[in-house]
């Protein structure tokens, strides 16, 4: 095989299935066989073009699990055959001041998956041997895609919690994020409250893990968490600022509103809600590779699991569309070895 079968994206938002010729990794990286590819909202900062340049062919997609095939120069902890993943960051340099400090999420030179480098809407991709997560044989490649960047995004924001067993959280947003975030406060041991528009998924919630559910449409959500005695934290998933304004007055002393939902309009709060009960809003972005083997592993044993739509490689743009409507329950897989 000299070359394999991509989806690039050629413009704002036009895809091109096109063939690209097979090349062998360079030094410190791995060329892998994609087995899946989750389709993720992230995916439209490649579609769009809005951290590269749209006429710059690039590869979308960033919850990638597959089988290594050959590896560049000083690769040394990795063989053809290994089974791992990739997930939205690409390997961080260890060589910026953030490294060199541990800090790898924040590293200054990573490679940002199907975003600022190719990624897994395609046949073969490509990674820094640093961004590698093995994957568990317990994990179907169609199951362990989306834990890659949606389920290790929920589990970094309630694992950096500094709240007690028992203590009460919030899950702000029942979708792609928010049904595993309710699994994984479950599981952690956490008194959990769902907050949704509507009644629709108050029974699905309950079925995920939430003790309690709240209709953002009916009620003041503040006064409600309030009255359940306050959220020590509240993990915000909806793409909308304004939406998480109204939670800010719900949480306990000290208690924290953690942003992983990437909205476009701001958060307003009032200063007195953060400085009386010494209150903090804070970002929560992923993890390190091996923050996501802790993920993966964590998953297995307390039985978190991503309720998926399936569909075939070929199908890739009707995926991504189908993803942006908001309807797919709960996340969209591409099947790439099917």
């Amino acid at each position: 095989m000299t070359t394999y079968r991509a989806f690039e994206v050629t413009g704002a938002g036009q895809f091109a299935l096109v063939e690209r010729e097979l090349t062998d990794p360079t030094p410190g990286q791995v060329r892998l066989r994609v087995q899946a590819c989750g389709v993720c909202h992230t995916d439209t900062l490649a579609v769009n073009g809005l951290l590269r340049d749209p006429s710059t062919p690039i590869v979308p997609g960033h919850e990638i699990v597959g089988v290594i095939d050959a590896v560049g120069a000083g690769v040394t902890a990795w063989r053809p055959g290994d089974r791992v993943g990739v997930g939205f960051l690409n390997g961080h340099c260890g060589e910026c001041d953030s490294c060199r400090r541990g800090d790898f999420v924040n590293c200054a030179a990573q490679p940002l998956t199907g975003t600022t480098v190719d990624g897994g809407y395609a046949e073969v991709a490509y990674a820094r041997a640093s961004g590698l997560v093995r994957i568990p044989d317990r994990l179907a490649a169609t199951d362990a895609a989306p834990l890659l960047c949606a389920g290790l995004t929920m589990y970094q924001a309630l694992q950096g919690l500094d709240a007690r067993p028992g203590a009460l959280v919030a899950v702000q947003g029942i979708g792609g994020l928010g049904h595993l975030g309710l699994q994984y406060a479950r599981e952690l041991g956490y008194r959990v409250v769902a907050i949704a528009r509507g009644t629709e998924k108050a029974g699905l919630a309950t079925e995920l893990g939430a003790e309690t559910y709240l209709d953002s449409t009916t009620e003041d959500v503040g006064a409600a968490l309030q009255k359940l005695g306050g959220a020590a934290a509240i993990v915000a998933t909806a793409a909308s600022g304004a939406s998480m304004s109204a939670l800010v007055p719900g949480l306990a002393p000290r208690g924290r509103l953690v942003v992983v939902g990437a909205g476009f309009d701001p958060i307003s709060v009032q200063p007195a809600d953060l400085i009386f009960g010494t209150r903090a809003i804070a970002g929560s972005l992923t993890g390190s590779s091996i923050e996501n083997e802790d993920n993966l592993h964590f998953s297995v044993r307390r039985g978190v699991r991503s309720r998926n739509e399936v569909r075939p490689f070929a199908e890739a743009p009707e995926a991504y569309a189908h993803m942006l409507t908001g309807r797919a329950r709960f996340r969209v897989v591409l099947d790439v070895a099917a």
